[in-house]
């Protein structure tokens, strides 16, 4: 009876353990101190407020797909909408996200409906922010530092001739 006895406390035991799993949000991986590396995500359609203004009500769709491009969301039910959306997910900065919507009517553009949109120079001012690092590790050794890291080279033996190295010579010498 032993081992009914290690059976239950089995079967209480692996969900409770397994519960543990789940108890921290994807968003908030982290292994002790660490936290593992995420990349930048830019989803979507980059619309600027210099492209935005540029769009006035009675272009047609041509004039607005070479001002914004190809909008990323285009709908069979509703062909009078144009959805420009964008995301910027960045490790420790809050996400952006931008909407843009053209709405034409016939073939015109009717109205333009937006989020706050940069400027261009403010999302390439975005782009190139990062979180700023506490402190940097000094970048010069000094050379007590160089000769702990010296090689230690051995000089190699000469090479010992080869059974291959005694070939006959591919062309025949004229003499």
């Amino acid at each position: 009876m032993p081992e009914l006895h290690f059976i239950r406390i089995a079967v209480i035991a692996v969900p409770v353990l397994l519960s543990a799993c789940a108890s921290q949000p994807k968003d908030k991986v982290s292994v002790g101190l660490f936290t593992p590396y995420r990349f930048d995500r830019v989803q979507g359609n980059v619309v600027t407020r210099e492209q935005l203004d540029a769009v006035r009500p009675g272009m047609t769709q041509m004039q607005v797909r070479g001002l914004l491009g190809t909008p990323l969301l285009t709908s069979v039910f509703r062909p009078n909408r144009w959805d420009y959306a964008f995301t910027l997910n960045r490790q420790g900065v809050v996400l952006q996200r931008r909407n843009v919507t053209v709405y034409f009517e016939g073939d015109v553009v009717s109205r333009v409906e937006a989020d706050d949109v940069p400027a261009e120079a403010e999302f390439v001012t975005a782009l190139r922010a990062k979180k700023p690092v506490d402190k940097l590790p000094p970048l010069v050794a000094t050379p007590e530092a160089m000769q702990a890291f010296a090689p230690t080279v051995k000089p190699l033996a000469p090479p010992q001739p080869l059974a291959s190295d005694n070939y006959p010579p591919l062309e025949v010498e004229k003499r």
